[in-house]
């Protein structure tokens, strides 16, 4: 679960993928879980048992309160586990997501390194979205039209804001918006290799994941920008959440242990979240909280116990 979207993903027992849901936050991301959980229990086979379950991504604290997960992990981690069972050879993973970026160094089929950036919205899926939306596009015919182009104008790419403010001039310069838009693709592109690979070694074979790797005028840029081919797994915008199954399946496989998963019925809960500041002492820490019918299910943030609850631990 990020701060956009929030992804299902189910595995098998021999780890290939069964289903997935790719689904917009729209600023309710309980009503977004409940909604993801509806469809997969309707779209599941009628016998199907889920064995375990894993959450990841930025919400993943939440998200996994509310399904009881057996097992929560960065994103980081999910990411790679993803990369090495769709490439096994990989040895750069290129994510990028509706709010952040990713690079991860693999060696040996172990994570050796990674970088992020949370800090500039360049480059990012909901920055590419504010675009294609500013110029009445669908994001799906913004990322065919950047392929149209024949002479992609250069754009300033290091700052969300700079970006923009070129695309306005160089559009009322009156150039076209085919080679606007590959010219925006390629400035982020560059904006990612300066900012955060910087000092990284990227070698092949090169993996694009993330919910940006659907945009073809990106994956065309970083091509050019690389100077190396790259690959794009069949279902990159939930490559987290089909990470995170990979992991609890080994996890519980491991440990012949039985999930924890409370079941779907959760999908019809009445449920609702909240955050206060605990002034118990100078570190004014920023509690979470789940209820339930009114119920506090967990709470956590906290730099101490204090406020935990059954089942906030993890």
């Amino acid at each position: 679960m990020g701060s956009v979207t929030t992804k299902f993903a189910v595995v098998n027992d021999k780890d290939e993928l069964v289903t997935s849901i790719y689904l917009r936050n729209d600023g309710q991301p309980i009503i977004s879980i409940q909604r993801g959980l509806k469809e997969l229990s309707s779209g599941l086979p009628a016998d199907a048992r889920i064995a375990g379950v894993a959450t990841t991504g930025s919400a993943r604290y939440l998200a996994g309160v509310l399904v009881n997960a057996d097992l929560v992990k960065n994103e980081i981690s999910c990411q790679a586990a993803a990369a090495v069972h769709s490439v096994p050879d990989v040895a750069t993973v290129v994510e990028i997501g509706g709010q952040d970026s990713k690079i991860i160094i693999i060696k040996d089929g172990t994570l050796a390194d990674m970088g992020m950036n949370t800090v500039c919205a360049a480059g990012t899926g909901s920055f590419l979205d504010q675009q294609a939306q500013r110029m009445n596009m669908p994001i799906d015919d913004f990322s065919r039209e950047a392929l149209k182009s024949t002479k992609p104008v250069q754009i300033a790419g290091r700052c969300a804001v700079f970006a923009e403010t070129d695309m306005i001039h160089k559009q009322q310069m009156g150039h076209k918006r085919a080679d606007i838009i590959r010219g925006l693709c390629q400035a982020l592109a560059r904006n990612y290799l300066n900012n955060i690979a910087t000092g990284k070694e990227i070698l092949p074979p090169v993996v694009f994941q993330g919910g940006v790797a659907f945009n073809q005028g990106m994956v065309l840029a970083l091509e050019e920008a690389l100077g190396l081919p790259v690959i794009v797994p069949p279902y990159p915008g939930v490559t987290g959440a089909i990470g995170a199954a990979l992991m609890v399946h080994e996890e519980l496989k491991s440990k012949d242990t039985v999930t924890s998963f409370k079941g779907f019925e959760i999908a019809d809960a009445d449920l609702s979240a909240s955050s206060f500041e605990c002034k118990e002492c100078d570190s004014l820490c920023e509690i979470s909280q789940v209820f339930r019918d009114d119920k506090v299910l967990a709470r956590w943030g906290g730099q101490c116990n204090l406020w935990e609850e059954e089942g906030s631990s993890i």
